[in-house]
């Protein structure tokens, strides 16, 4: 069997699976290669770099927390956090069920290879936004998410923009490509 390891940007909305689900949009629709799974998931409201595999040791190894993978996230969130107010992140957020390991977390501008996101996050004029890069080893169950809330900073949109050395460079909302397996160590 040949390995082979996928890039996909997941649009804003696509379910992370290939079979059919309540009539939204799935994996199917975009990616045409039997045999793939996605290797961890991404929830349907957040977008971004998904990969896909035929091989189950690379999908666990990519998936699991105790191979180190960095996954880097973008994160618009609902208000004008300073460097301060994202300390905590970097000592690990107690989220209750657990608590994470800490996030190399910064002030990002706008990422200049943007895409309009379908439907577009609400505007308020008077709640400002911004950009945060967020670099984590974990990927729980809407992670990121809760963390920005912990912060006191919702997150509006969510980008996963890298895994390890993959990132979402030269792929559009819903495009892919295959690279060479190996190139993940």
């Amino acid at each position: 069997m040949q390995r082979r390891l996928i890039l996909l940007n997941k649009p804003f909305g696509v379910i992370c699976q290939f079979s059919p689900s309540g009539g939204k949009p799935t994996l199917k629709s975009l990616v045409n290669v039997p045999g793939v799974y996605p290797a961890g998931r991404l929830d349907t409201d957040s977008e971004g770099l998904l990969l896909l595999t035929n091989d189950g040791a690379l999908q666990a190894r990519i998936a699991s927390p105790r191979f180190k993978l960095v996954k880097t996230y973008w994160a618009q969130v609902e208000g004008a956090p300073e460097d301060a107010d994202l300390a905590p992140a970097r000592n690990g957020l107690d989220l209750g069920d657990f608590t994470t390991l800490p996030a190399n977390i910064r002030i990002l501008p706008e990422p200049d290879a943007l895409w309009p996101r379908d439907p577009p996050i609400r505007h308020r004029a008077s709640i400002p936004t911004r950009w945060i890069e967020l670099r984590i080893h974990e990927g729980k169950n809407r992670q990121v998410r809760r963390m920005t809330a912990k912060l006191g900073f919702p997150t509006l949109r969510l980008i996963r923009a890298g895994i390890g050395p993959f990132t979402l460079n030269g792929l559009a909302p819903g495009a892919w490509r295959e690279v060479d397996p190996g190139l993940l160590r």
